[in-house]
């Protein structure tokens, strides 16, 4: 029957009429415009221009295919879950449209096989069937519109390929994977508290956002704490993921980081004890007078003159006088002295 369809269309070469049935095998119908589909397979590994110059690929309907996704996606998901909060509907979402699962979705339908590339397997291009399955969404809704969309999702994917309840409660901890990346990078990974407030229900609701190196990673909203920083670090994971420039400068500023902490610290000081101030036996001469800490004294130095009319300039701590006992005076002593003071002042 489809090879019938497909002679009534008097396709001119061999490898349309492939398509064409590879494609039905895929999505369900047959295409109208077959040239959307074909440059939906078109990785950008193939060098290939428009007539006015312009490269060939698959990247702007992935940009479409993704946001249609999300609408497709979240409004299955929404009355698939009556009653359930943003949140959680939010969380459901992202564990279908993430490129682990969409990758997975590609091989199982038979995306891969169909994707035109170089054939070249890099690192850049590890989500290559996941792109090419959002391309394949974009290309659909340019050519048979959203219900279309719609019930391919539905039908080919949800119904035959992922079970929405059990997606739903699976658990993914985006904070840990972004813990693990970080800590296996040696990055610093910090939360901010953007806001706090409540909704029209008193509800608390919490925005946080990464700060990945000291710079604004993504930021995520909900009704808790652990929530929110879920969110914060989905987002962050696919600005590293799809951001080139994002992940270099997370890494130019862990260079800047790390290369102040390794400058070279001051020696450490000596804790070993210098006992030079004990004089001993064998020093022939005695040690120059240590300069005091203390601060100058505003005292002027004393005249010269006055110095010459008195004793020495270190007098008042000269002890030769000083003996162990004072010494005591008889009577006849005292008598002596005073007539000899009386005698000379006479003279």
């Amino acid at each position: 029957m489809i090879n019938n369809f497909i002679d009534k269309m008097k396709l001119p070469f061999r490898k349309e009429k492939e398509l064409y049935s590879s494609l039905f095998n895929v999505i369900g119908f047959y295409p109208h415009d077959i040239s959307l589909y074909k440059q939906a397979l078109l990785h950008k590994s193939i060098a290939k221009r428009n007539e006015k110059g312009r490269p060939v690929n698959n990247e702007r309907l992935e940009f479409l295919g993704d946001a249609i996704l999300d609408a497709i996606v979240g409004d299955i998901v929404f009355r698939h879950f009556e009653g359930k909060r943003e949140g959680f509907l939010t969380n459901t979402r992202s564990k279908i449209v993430q490129r682990e699962t969409l990758n997975k979705l590609a091989q199982e339908i038979g995306i891969s096989q169909l994707i035109m590339s170089n054939g070249h397997s890099s690192s850049h291009n590890s989500y290559m069937d996941g792109n090419a399955f959002e391309a394949l969404v974009g290309a659909i809704y340019l050519d048979r519109g959203y219900e279309a969309c719609m019930r391919f999702m539905k039908k080919r994917i949800l119904s035959q390929l992922i079970n929405l309840d059990k997606v739903a409660y699976k658990e993914v901890n985006f904070k840990s994977k972004l813990i693990e990346w970080c800590q296996k990078n040696r990055v610093k990974l910090d939360f901010k508290l953007i806001e706090q407030k409540r909704d029209e229900n008193n509800n608390p609701i919490f925005v946080y956002q990464a700060i990945v190196e000291g710079l604004e990673g993504g930021s995520g909203k909900g009704y808790s704490k652990k929530e929110s920083q879920q969110l914060a670090s989905k987002q962050t994971l696919q600005s590293l993921r799809r951001k080139p420039q994002f992940i270099d400068a997370v890494f130019a500023a862990k260079a800047d980081r790390t290369k102040m902490e390794e400058e070279p610290v001051v020696v450490v000081p000596d804790i070993e004890q210098k006992e030079d101030f004990i004089i001993t036996a064998g020093d022939s001469k005695q040690p120059e007078k240590a300069k005091s800490s203390e601060p100058v004294s505003d005292v002027k130095p004393e005249p010269e003159e006055k110095k010459q009319a008195g004793s020495s300039a270190d007098s008042e701590f000269d002890l030769s006088d000083i003996t162990a006992t004072p010494r005591q005076m008889s009577k006849e002593d005292i008598i002596a002295a005073a007539e000899a003071a009386a005698f000379s002042e006479q003279r």
